[in-house]
Order: C-alpha cells, then structure tokens, then sequence
C-alpha cells in the first residue's frame, strides 16, 4: 500500500489528471442507481496521495502554491460530474433538430462548471494539509463547505452530493435527520478518506476507532429509528398517476384530448384490492395537456371524475393574462381541484430551472436568435412564494415541482408547517438513464430529513410513496404506466428542527476544520 500510494503522490502533468478524473468518476458509482458506495473508499484516498503530492516550488507565492491542488480537485470534480451528469445531454435530443448543438454545452459544460466547487475544495484543504488525519479532517471541511456552496451559489445546483454515497438504502438514511446535508456531506468525505492513513500508518489507530465509531453511529441510529414504532396520528388514501406520456407527443394539439382521456382512465378505475377509495389523486409536473383557460370543460370532466370528497393536485402550465402592451405570463404550477371541478388553490413553481425554464441573460441570448435551450411549450416566470395545500382529512402538503425537492434548505423551511411533502416532476425528459433515479432518491432523502411521507408523481418514472423514514410503500418503475395507491400514515416530524440542523452540520463542520488547523500548527511547529 505504502508504494502504491508512493507512486500516486509522485505522478505529475497529464498523468496526475488522468488519475484525479478517473477517481472522480469512479466515485459517481456509489450514487444511484448503482449504490457501489465501496468504491469511495478508493477514490477519496487516491485524492488523498494526489494532494500530498500537490506542491509548488518554494519560491513561488502562496497562490501559485496552491495551483496544483486546485488543478487535482478540478480533475477529480471534472470526472465526477462528466460520470454523473452526462445524461442531461438526453433532454436536448428530445427535439433534436432545434437542441442538438447545445449538447456539448450541456454534457461537457455544467461539469466543467461545477468543477470549480471541488477545486476549492481541495484548495481549502490544502490550507490546513499535514502528514497525519489532520489532512482527512481538512478534506472533510473543504469538501464540506463546497457541498454547502453548491446548494446556492449561482442559483444553486446541489445534484449528486458526496454525501449521498452514504445513504444508498434506508438503514443508512436516518442520520441525516440529526447531522443534515450540510454535516452529511463532510462526515462522508472523512469517513471515505480514512483508509488513506493506512499507508503512513500515522494515526493508524486513532483512524480506525473513529472508522468504527462513525460505522457504529450510522448504523446503530438507523437500525433504532426504523425498529421504533411509526404512531401515526393522521392518514390519508392517495393514487399517484404515472401516465407515461411520450414527450414527441406531449404538446402535440393532435392527441390532447388522448392524453387527458388517459389520465381521466387510470385516475378512476377502482381501487386495488384491499385499498380504500383514494382520498387524493395526485398528477406529474405539466400534465395536463393544455391550458384550463382554453379548456374548460376539461374541469367539467375532472369533476365528473372525482367522487365526492376526493381532491386532485395536477401538475399544470398556469396562465396570466396580458394586457394589449404586455402578453401572457406563464407558471410551471400545481393546481389542487376539487369533486366539483372548481380549481380551490394553485401554487406556482419558484425555483426555476435555468435554461431550460427561463434564459437567464436572455436580451444577450435573444440577439443569437436563442430563446431556449430545452424542448418545452414556452419559457415560465418564477412564482412568489410558496403555501402548503390543504388536503382532505386536515392534511397539509408542500408541492415541489421537479428538481426544486433537491435544495434540502428549500423544502426544510417550506415544510415546516406541512404534514407530507408532494413532488411532481417529468422526468421523461432524460430517459431511462441515472437521471431520474438520481432524482428519486434526493426526493426520499428529503422525507427522511423532514420526517414527512412524500407523495411522488412522475410523467414515466420514478413514481412512488415513500414513509417518513425514507421506506418505499410502493412505486412504479421508469416507462410504466399505471397508478400507486396506497394508504399512507402521518406521523409527525422529524428529531431535530430544521434549525438545529442546519446547526449541527456548522458544528460538524467546524470541528474539522479545527481539528486540520490544529495538527497542520502542530506540525509547523515541530518542523520549525
């Protein structure tokens, strides 16, 4: 081990980037859909041995200095994103004539992009370097704080968080409860790192007693959460619809009316056996095939359908109406009607996808002739606010709509005073690729956060009903089309408050960050 890790620190130029690329797109295999979370106990101690190896000359500056760390962190966060994220390109072929071009932007674009948040992380780590576990700790927090920054900054994009690789099932799920993202992320990096110790063999044995009492931990608070007894207090009977509809076809004026037929067909056939009349029926994102201001015997038809006292939250293209100097807005928006056929609440999406959503830039963009770079109806302008959805039964739901459900601050404080969380999403867009299982589980995460039931729709996957400890009661596989009901339990909230989270992943954070400082002093002073 000591003269394979040799080797690696040694490695310079081209070879020193090849090998950070590959470890970062090694990592990409411990996120779903493969759930290979072993492979990051390679790749995070291979970054290890590049970073020790990453110096400048003497005589540089401090900034020169910490080029090849950066140029290390960029590599492996280039791999790990171009491995991750290579199916967006799949939304662009959707309407391949128009889109295609972008692809390179796409594919190879948002990962050059996003690897400048890994960059920093290891720039951040090589600050507070030293021989021992201080380096671990240091590559914990830079890490750490690059997950965090990520979550934000430049409208934020926290997709694939490393700290995801730790929580492939639900047993693994539970910490985040307590530790959030935040603290999830950093414990995961330190955690995956640990086996670099083992060539040095300094701090060998602190490094494995914390190994096993990390392991322990995130075990032990699992196995105990999910064997403790759900008392639910409340319940409601849903039928999530996924009904699979071709995109070629989505917005075609032709087949309308099919579509909608479609849905109207499985939202009211009978209950499955031994399920009771579905209370809520919930539709995916832009479902409903045309606008209700054109349409309105479609709410005609919705209420014909409903039976009394069901409700159904539909996934809709909401419009405003223009004045004669100013035309139509439009909203990517859930809309919640009721057996009467009477829309009773709308919420309207508020974090929209750049690109795809709007054109960020667009005067510039428009001169190009370039108004959009995703298929799609028509550009959205982004709602106010957000509002729970009263249920039947005195439930509350907070809708997110599509990636929203990812930003684990977002659904935290626009959950708070919810008793289940609905995202509805087409994730038909991407195919049958990672993507939407990627999605997916960010979305369970989010329950398992919360302490809140998530009610997903999706166009053709992944559909599914999820309990408030992140357990699936029952989904449908990508390109099925059909309907999940279910009887789902409420139960309250989570451990923690969302503030006390957030608090505790400052302080988990924080805690590496003094503990790299500290032995990083240490060290200059035996030096010295």
């Amino acid at each position: 081990m000591q003269r394979f890790a040799g080797r690696i620190i040694l490695l310079w130029g081209w070879r020193r980037a090849l090998v950070a690329f590959a470890a970062g797109a090694l990592a990409v295999l411990a996120q779903a859909p493969y759930d290979f979370f072993a492979v990051c106990f390679v790749s995070f101690p291979v970054l290890v041995w590049l970073l020790d190896g990453a110096t400048g000359e003497a005589s540089d500056g401090w900034l020169r200095r910490l080029r090849p760390a950066f140029a290390t962190g960029w590599w492996f966060g280039f791999g790990y994103f171009l491995a991750g994220l290579w199916w967006i390109g799949q939304a662009l072929l959707v309407e391949a004539d128009n889109f295609a071009w972008a692809l390179p932007f796409a594919v190879v674009g948002i990962p050059f992009a996003l690897a400048f948040f890994y960059g920093f992380a290891t720039v951040v780590a090589r600050l507070f370097w030293s021989s021992d576990i201080g380096r671990i700790a240091a590559l914990a927090f830079g890490f750490g704080l690059a997950e965090w920054l990520r979550d934000f900054l430049f409208t934020g994009f926290p997709w694939n968080a490393v700290g995801y690789a730790a929580m492939p099932v639900p047993l693994l799920m539970q910490s985040v409860s307590v530790t959030g993202m935040v603290g999830m992320n950093a414990l995961a990096v330190f955690l995956f790192s640990l086996p670099a110790l083992v060539a040095a063999r300094r701090h060998l044995r602190l490094g494995l007693a914390l190994f096993v009492m990390l392991v322990a931990a995130h075990v032990g608070f699992g196995y105990v959460r999910l064997a403790a007894p759900v008392k639910p207090a409340r319940s409601i009977d849903v039928r999530v619809v996924q009904p699979s509809v071709d995109l070629s076809e989505k917005w075609d004026a032709s087949v309308r009316d099919r579509i909608f037929a479609t849905l109207l067909g499985i939202s009211g056939k009978a209950p499955e056996e031994g399920h009771a009349k579905p209370q809520l029926i919930l539709w995916p994102e832009t479902s409903v095939p045309f606008l209700f201001t054109e349409r309105p015997d479609a709410l005609t038809a919705l209420g014909d359908m409903l039976a009394d006292g069901q409700m159904l939250i539909a996934g809709v293209v909401r419009e405003e109406g223009g004045s004669a100097s100013a035309g139509s807005r439009y909203y990517n928006s859930v809309v919640a009607i009721n057996d009467k056929g009477e829309i009773v609440d709308a919420v309207d999406k508020v974090h929209l996808v750049p690109f795809g959503e709007y054109l960020p830039f667009a005067d510039l963009f428009q001169r190009f002739g370039i108004e959009q770079l995703i298929a799609g109806p028509m550009n959205f302008a982004a709602g106010n606010e957000r509002h729970p959805i009263s249920l039947p039964g005195g439930l509350r739901a907070a809708p997110f709509i599509c990636y929203e459900v990812i930003f684990p601050d977002l659904v935290a404080v626009d959950a708070a005073s919810s008793d289940v969380i609905v995202n509805v999403t087409n994730d038909a867009w991407f195919g049958d690729t990672p993507g939407p299982y990627q999605h997916f589980r960010q979305a369970q995460i989010r329950a398992v956060e919360n302490g809140l039931p998530l009610l997903r729709a999706a166009n053709n996957g992944i559909s599914a009903v999820v309990d408030s400890r992140g357990r699936i009661i029952d989904a449908l596989a990508v390109n099925a089309r059909g309907a999940v009901d279910a009887h789902v339990p409420v139960s309250g909230r989570a451990p923690l408050s969302p503030d006390q989270r957030r608090i505790n992943g400052l302080l988990i954070m924080l805690l590496f960050a003094l503990g790299a400082f500290t032995l990083n002093v240490r060290q200059r002073l035996r030096v010295n």
